[in-house]
């Protein structure tokens, strides 16, 4: 698996951010809690890139239970051009708390054959294939068929991610819960059975891998 530190990621970006003005049109905005980043169009390929902040992609279905289908922070990409669009304004990105999104189109994005534009392919499937990655491990999580095995297999992820067996939920509970997309109560009973099967340790969100 390809893991990116934090530290590569975010001068992945700043270098990125450099080279992009000279052969599209961004634009940063700011967002506060709540308020909605933009809405998925079909034939539309946006690319989003979070420079501050967190921000949910989440979908409401007809009788308007949400669904948190990915989490987005610091350097992470998002936007039509990664998700199949079918129907407009079906998936909205909002924002978690105070955030600074860089936008552009990639159909606007003019590219030609010099050492700057090969530079810029360059970051630009880097960062694609950590997206790609990342959605990988979402399916992954969504083919498991009981609430312990999804546990089980996100914690490992973030355990992978964070070079140890010691990791914070980057969620709350309810979240995490319409993340997995289970009931939330059920989810705290199955936390509850591993920790005392002594498979995890828990201290709020915190949490370390026993196995």
């Amino acid at each position: 698996m390809l893991v990116m530190s934090m530290k590569e990621k975010r001068e992945l970006i700043h270098h990125l951010r450099t080279l992009l003005p000279k052969h599209v049109r961004i634009q940063i905005k700011h967002y506060q809690k709540g308020d909605n980043v933009t809405t998925y169009l079909a034939k539309r390929n946006q690319i989003c890139i979070v420079l501050t902040g967190v921000v949910d992609l989440v979908r409401y279905d007809r009788n308007g239970n949400k669904t948190i289908v990915e989490r987005y922070r610091e350097n992470d990409l998002f936007g039509e051009a990664f998700h199949p669009v079918v129907t407009n304004n079906e998936l909205f990105v909002v924002a978690k708390e105070k955030s600074e999104i860089l936008q552009l189109v990639y159909d606007d994005l003019h590219l030609k054959e010099d050492k700057s534009d090969m530079i810029l392919c360059h970051h630009l499937f880097q960062l694609a294939t950590l997206k790609a990655i990342d959605q990988n491990i979402r399916i992954e999580l969504l083919t498991k068929t009981t609430i312990r095995e999804k546990l089980l297999f996100y914690f490992s992820y973030l355990a992978i991610n964070n070079y140890g067996k010691e990791f914070t939920i980057p969620f709350s509970f309810t979240d995490l819960s319409d993340y997995f997309n289970v009931d939330r109560s059920a989810l705290m009973r199955e936390l509850k059975h591993l920790t005392d099967e002594g498979f995890i340790e828990r201290k709020g969100k915190n949490i370390t891998l026993l196995y």
